[in-house]
């Protein structure tokens, strides 16, 4: 719409877009110029704004009131009060309220229950058009006199424009509607537009896996906008014989065909019938593919929508995938179906059942019809998914959802068991995307005959494929993905001898997609992906194989990320387990226990490091030897805990005994040992030794941007530590500029949120404070305080810091007071960034 002066416009909710468009219709019919949303915003306009613009263009705001019309989260709720704004009195009736639904005196809102309003539901259309005409007639009169409504005039009554909702066409056979329907607006609304832009978007069909409500949906559109369509006709489209008979059926409704003609005369018949006429819908339910369908598409102006678990559909139609519920509307249909169950229990039952709306009807009814508790039922999930998921049937469906994922399964065993094999090694993952190029790294790990063909690369998507035909997976550029549900079904269908061997090529393919260097934040994304599907697999209860060592490389992944609790939590996991059952000096338990002393001593919780760190590095002496670099990362790891205990020479002796081995071992440049002369830099500067330090920092910088590159982590961090040391030596601008530098490369390599990167902020803060530019530095660290309580919380050590940094800039006299009397003292940024051993 242009700026020009409307008469109304329409304020709606989007599930009652079929009611806005009779109205609008009606009213534009009758001679007044309307503003729609659906008819007038372009695609990507920003929707705030637009609502401004056609309130301040409209004369009057005709508000179609429903219950969900008033719900909160709707912008219906800026257009309500925003045309309240302008009408102070309530005569002035710039607002006209026309409900198309009961609604609750409760559900509307106290300043709208004086509004004198309209009812155009429950009357027929001509009492409808005559109601809202009337209400909207008045003060408010248009100055020109409405044109004539007569034959030949678009959308007059009988004509082009749409009929009431709610009523049915002449020729309708659609399958009743589902009193349970909950959300899905967006969709309905996605798929009415596309079908009203004509072309080749005509033709939609929702694709998507069994279960996830396709069906329903198709239901619900058919009902919802019954009143634009003359004829709507629903075909079973699963056995592909039996469309011709159906469209004969519609053959002898039309009149075009006699009852007994033949199937594909009656077929041509309703063909050419459809390409004379306008608003019909055919409707293709459950559609095993294009070509079953294609020869019943008859062109024309109408519309077709299918449904289908398979995709592929682009040549003849537009895809439209139809996934999961919206938490919100997941919650929302159980509580629909049980009123009485908690919004807290909805919203965990929705979650184990990954809101798929199937499940969602089956567990609504399972637990109506046997009164059982949501604590009961997720128990019973957890532990008989695929039996439970076969009771419950809900009358909207016609198989339970258990049936569904069966059948699917043994027809895409029959037709291609390699396949099957790999929807088999998928249920025993996460319901994560698998990257497809997993299998093929573990091919010869994989069973026959899915071993040859993951090698085969040609072959591997061909397979995939098929997987992805039979919807028991989501297919794309991120892998495949099943849903949990699918998963535990596929689980417990699986034959008893056939479950543990899947189950091995899971862990195979798994450790075989190991990302290697935990350190490097270019690895972080693939360790990310492999994490959820690692856990699940429950490493802790492996003893032989590659997954246990995987296992402990992940904890170390989570401490370089900065997700110390997430590692403590995982590596305790791992360490209590294997002490039982491999004990205490087994390397796995060991090398578990080191990195579950590092992320205690990272958290802050550093007697309970030193205790485990002992403990750790006295039995990898004893078992491994002195040398062994298992040995000496424990030495490191231990060192650092001293320092953070405030024993400074302590730590210094060990990190010197570290560094010396590891030079001889090692070599000078190795990582490992660049890290101990880091770390005895630290013990050194503590120690009031500041000469030494200095030259070890620069001696370990100019190593490590040699060796390992400037955006290296370990060279970041030896950036940073020879920044400390340069504003503790006094000079303060080369300190800032140094640090200016790490910070911007730390941001850009690790993110604004990392240990490390708010560790060089607060070292930047540090410089500006010994610069006097207190108001820069109370800046930058109100930031990292903020961040630091919410990455690692109120009582970390660094988060205190802080604190008491920002306190200290706050009060600049008393910094500069701290500053004179103790100048020989060390801030904790002068003795510089503790580095975490490579385990």
């Amino acid at each position: 719409m242009d700026a020009e002066r409307v008469d109304f416009f329409i304020s709606h909710a989007g599930a009652d877009r079929a009611w806005a468009e009779w109205v609008a219709w009606q009213l534009m019919d009758a001679g007044y110029t309307v503003e729609l949303d659906v008819w007038d915003w372009a695609a990507g306009r920003n929707f705030v704004t637009a609502i401004s613009d056609a309130l301040d263009r409209a004369g009057r705001v005709v508000a179609l009131f429903s219950a969900a019309y008033f719900d909160r989260e709707r912008y219906t709720t800026e257009e309500w009060t925003a045309a309240l704004l302008h009408m102070p009195d309530m005569k002035q009736g710039r607002l006209v309220p026309v409900r198309v639904e009961e609604v609750p005196l409760g559900k509307v809102p106290a300043v709208l229950r004086p509004l004198v309003y309209c009812d155009v539901f429950g009357v027929g259309e001509e009492q409808a058009r005559q109601v809202l005409l009337e209400a909207v007639a008045g003060p408010s009169r248009p100055g020109r006199a409405p044109a004539f409504p007569g034959p030949g005039t678009p959308g007059a009554p009988g004509r082009a424009g749409p009929r009431l909702p709610g009523t049915m066409p002449e020729i309708w056979n659609v399958p009743a509607r589902n009193p349970g329907f909950t959300g899905r607006d967006g969709l309905l609304v996605q798929v009415r537009e596309a079908l009203l832009s004509g072309d080749r978007t005509v033709v939609q069909a929702l694709q998507g896996m069994g279960g996830v409500g396709k069906t329903q949906l198709a239901i619900e559109y058919a009902h919802r906008f019954a009143g634009a369509y003359d004829l709507v006709w629903w075909i079973d489209a699963e056995v592909a014989k039996l469309i011709g008979t159906q469209l004969a059926e519609l053959a002898g409704e039309l009149g075009c065909a006699g009852p007994g003609a033949e199937l594909d005369a009656a077929r041509r018949a309703v063909m050419g019938q459809l390409r004379q006429r306008n608003q019909w819908l055919l409707v293709f339910d459950n559609a095993n593919g294009p070509d079953d369908v294609a020869e019943a598409l008859p062109g024309g102006p109408g519309h077709v929508l299918i449904t289908s678990r398979t995709p592929g559909w682009a040549e003849i139609a537009v895809p439209v995938d139809v996934d999961v519920l919206a938490r919100d509307e997941s919650v929302a249909l159980l509580r629909k179906r049980m009123p009485a169950l908690p919004q807290t229990d909805a919203d965990q039952v929705a979650q184990a059942l990954g809101d798929l709306p199937l499940a969602l009807a089956q567990a609504a009814g399972y637990m109506t019809a046997t009164g059982t508790s949501a604590a009961e039922y997720l128990d019973l999930l957890a532990a008989r998914a695929a039996q439970i998921m076969d009771r419950g049937q809900s009358s909207s469906y016609r198989r339970s959802l258990t049936v569904v994922t069966q059948l699917a399964f043994d027809q895409l065993r029959a037709e291609e068991p390699a396949a099957a094999d790999v929807v088999s090694i998928c249920a025993f993952l996460a319901p994560e995307p698998v990257p497809a190029a997993w299998f093929p790294r573990a091919a010869g790990k994989l069973p026959a005959p899915l071993a040859g063909e993951a090698a085969d690369p040609v072959v591997w998507r061909e397979v995939l494929a098929r997987v992805r035909q039979h919807a028991l997976a989501r297919l794309d550029h991120r892998g495949l993905q099943m849903h949990r549900l699918t998963q535990a079904i596929v689980r417990g269908y699986l034959a008893p001898d056939h479950g543990p061997a899947c189950r091995a090529a899971a862990e195979a393919i798994t450790a075989a997609a190991s990302p290697g260097s935990q350190r490097m934040p270019a690895s972080w994304p693939d360790w990310a992906r492999l994490l959820p599907h690692l856990l699940v697999l429950d490493p802790a209860s492996s003893t032989s194989g590659d997954l246990p060592q995987l296992a402990v490389d992940a904890c170390w992944y989570l401490i370089w990320r900065g997700d110390w609790r997430a590692s403590h939590d995982l590596a305790s996991r791992l360490y209590n387990r294997w002490h039982d059952a491999l004990g205490p000096d087994d390397s796995w338990t060991l090398g578990a226990a080191q990195a579950a002393a590092t992320a205690l001593w990272r958290m802050g919780r550093n007697d309970e490091a030193r205790h485990l760190g002992e403990d750790t590095l006295a039995r990898r002496r004893r078992v491994l030897g002195e040398d062994h670099p298992d040995t000496l990362s424990s030495a490191s790891n231990l060192a650092s805990m001293l320092r953070a205990l405030d024993e400074f020479q302590a730590a210094r002796e060990l990190d010197e005994d570290t560094l010396a081995r590891r030079r001889r071992v090692l070599g000078e440049d190795h990582p490992d040992t660049l890290s101990s002369a880091s770390n005895l830099a630290v013990s050194l500067r503590a120690l009031g030794d500041a000469e030494e330090a200095r030259e070890m920092d620069q001696d370990t910088l100019a190593r490590r941007r040699r060796v390992l590159g400037e955006d290296h982590p370990d060279t970041m961090m030896s950036a940073s530590n020879v920044a400390s040391m340069l504003r503790a030596l006094g000079d303060a601008e080369a300190a800032r500029e140094m640090d200016r530098d790490t910070l911007a490369r730390r941001r850009r390599v690790l993110g604004e949120d990392h240990p490390d990167t708010m560790m060089s902020a607060s070292s930047l803060a540090a410089d500006l404070r010994a610069l006097g530019e207190f108001q820069s530095a109370r800046e930058l660290d109100e930031d990292i305080l903020a961040r630091r309580r919410r990455v690692l919380g109120e009582d970390h050590p660094d988060t205190t810091q802080s604190a008491a940094k920002l306190a200290i800039d706050i009060d600049k006299e008393r910094a500069v007071d701290l500053h004179d009397e103790e100048e020989d003292d060390w801030d904790d940024d002068d003795i510089g960034p503790e580095e975490i051993p490579h385990g």
